[in-house]
């Protein structure tokens, strides 16, 4: 397995140097005129019989190896978002760089023919696609993809972070400010993943906590916490006169004893403001509590179309290293929340740290065979990983500026790397499976992630963010789930029940863990077999030749 994510990895980074290299040797025009295979409109005739604009004949072919889709091979081609300009100078330079790509993923997929998705997530919106597809746009005839939205464009432009949300609710935000706060919130939430850590605090005459569970504190920002956010910030009302300044107080109080206790993240620190106006700028708070190391970040967003005091929030975002945005209405808050990504991989840019990342476990959406494997115990070989890696501007005048380009990914489906821990070598009731440095499953036989609903397979809510405690639940005292999240090597008995007969008996066993690190990833592989198995072998004193001759049917007379 070590080998296999191994050459994936080396895939990738070949992707990522000859993207900074084309980058390199690139300069700017913006007069640029240039036609490229646009994923959406390939193909397409007008009334005339004409290709249209960016449509182009692109031959697609069925390909087993890419779940019998229609594919291109010999091409990368190019979708853009619906809402970026497909001919807007910074995609069209973007585009007609990349293009030297195309033969470094032709030579990894020749190199590894394993290979699936290789593909190149640009900043600026475009996402160049190898093998090259047609894609279909919605009932609405709108493409929602925007590469820059993915988790694996996030981890990997960003590193690990702890972010304290911090929105007004005082009566000045009533009607449509308070729904752009919540929809800013909720923004802010859908970038964050497992590695980070979050609080959300509201403010008027007071301090509230939204969880008051969560009071003082920064939580792991998992899918089950975030959900549980948005629920409680959809309840938000708006009374009362603001108060900022304990608010601010409270989010550096939270942020500070988090690095004093060695807890969250360890990492990034920011504070993301969500207002419709300041009265003051608070220097004396900032002077207290961050100036001058300034480690912790402010963003800040004002909302609404006639503001108030915005000279002061901009002052704040400025004046502690963050980001000040204006959102005045819903269709701003998407491309205003992801500025502050750019601001946080700056660092990472400038110090040049390619770090790779893999995601968690998320459904391939076009596997073929769901139905089939509905029925199985081998629902988690739906899923799929992401191997991605971040892309910086290495010209001179701009090295120190932090420019980061986008992000190079490949995909990584699951049912191909289990293939490597074969059942019938495990025996009966033996087993293998993976999961994360966060003790979330990636593979196991009893992870279900699909339900039916009336003929329909949807995926849980939950699907990727179960914990290993919650399958080997037999391991009560949690000791293989800490080993593995540690990345330790090692063996452990449990007694355990098995069900058999699809559920309907079960059965008592001794099963032997076998446990280890998958080494540069954050995967750690567990081998379960049944206690004794593996430890004797039969073998016949018999050549092959008279083996097979004992499989020959025999003569009449001797029936």
């Amino acid at each position: 397995m070590e080998q296999m994510l191994g050459r994936k990895m080396k895939s990738v980074k070949r992707v990522a140097e000859a993207a900074e290299d084309a980058d390199l040797y690139h300069t700017f025009n913006e007069t640029l005129e240039f036609d490229y295979y646009n994923s959406v409109m390939v193909n397409t005739m007008d009334e005339d019989g004409e290709y249209v604009e960016l449509g182009s004949e692109f031959v697609l072919e069925e390909n087993e190896h890419f779940n019998k889709l229609s594919v291109n091979t010999s091409l990368s081609d190019i979708q853009v978002p619906t809402n970026v300009y497909n001919k807007d100078p910074d995609i069209l330079n973007g585009v007609y760089m990349s293009e030297t790509l195309n033969t470094v993923f032709i030579s990894n997929f020749k190199r590894d023919p394993t290979l699936t998705w290789q593909y190149f997530g640009s900043s600026t919106g475009f996402f160049r696609l190898y093998p090259g597809i047609k894609w279909t746009p919605d009932e609405n005839g709108v493409i929602t993809f925007d590469c820059r939205n993915r988790n694996w464009y996030i981890q990997a432009a960003t590193s690990p972070k702890d972010i304290v949300i911090v929105v007004d609710i005082s009566g000045s935000m009533k009607g449509l400010r308070l729904t752009i706060a919540k929809h800013t919130i909720t923004t802010i939430l859908d970038t964050l993943g497992e590695n980070d850590f979050v609080n959300i605090i509201a403010y008027n005459d007071y301090v509230h906590y939204v969880e008051p569970c969560f009071k003082g504190t920064l939580v792991q920002a998992d899918l089950d916490n975030r959900e549980h956010f948005k629920l409680l910030v959809d309840e938000l009302h708006a009374k009362g006169q603001g108060n900022l300044k304990v608010a601010m107080k409270e989010s550096f109080r939270i942020l500070n004893e988090a690095t004093t206790m060695g807890k969250g993240s360890l990492c990034n620190q920011a504070i993301m403001l969500i207002t419709d106006g300041a009265m003051e700028d608070f220097q004396q708070v900032f002077d207290d509590y961050n100036w001058p190391e300034r480690k912790v970040r402010v963003f800040t967003y004002l909302i609404g179309r006639e503001v108030t005091f915005a000279d002061n929030v901009k002052w704040i975002a400025c004046n502690n290293k963050g980001y000040y945005t204006h959102i005045s209405t819903l269709a701003d808050v998407q491309e205003n929340v992801m500025e502050y990504l750019h601001v946080l991989s700056r660092p990472m840019v400038i110090n040049h740290d390619h770090d790779i990342i893999w995601t968690e476990a998320y459904m391939d959406s076009v596997l073929p065979n769901k139905e089939q494997l509905f029925n199985t115990q081998a629902q988690s070989l739906l899923l799929m990983t992401t191997v991605a890696m971040p892309v910086f501007s290495k010209k001179n005048e701009t090295r120190s500026h932090g420019i980061l380009l986008g992000v190079v990914g490949s995909d990584v489906p699951l049912r191909e790397l289990m293939k490597l821990a074969p059942r019938y070598k495990l025996g009966v009731h033996g087993y293998a499976f993976l999961n994360t440095n966060n003790g979330y499953i990636l593979s196991h036989p009893d992870l279900r992630p699909l339900y039916k609903e009336g003929k329909k397979l949807r995926p849980k809510p939950n699907y990727n963010s179960v914990d290993l405690s919650e399958v080997e639940w037999e391991d009560t005292e949690e000791t293989l789930r800490t080993a593995m999240v540690k990345g330790e090597t090692g063996t452990l008995s449990l007694d355990v029940r098995a069900s058999v007969e699809k559920g309907r008996r079960v059965i008592f066993l001794t099963n032997d863990y076998f446990y280890t690190t998958i080494k540069e990833t954050p995967f750690s592989l567990g081998i379960v077999l049944t206690q004794g198995h593996g430890e004797f072998i039969f073998t016949g004193n018999v050549s092959i030749e008279e083996g097979l001759h004992d499989l020959m049917q025999p003569d009449p007379d001797s029936c």
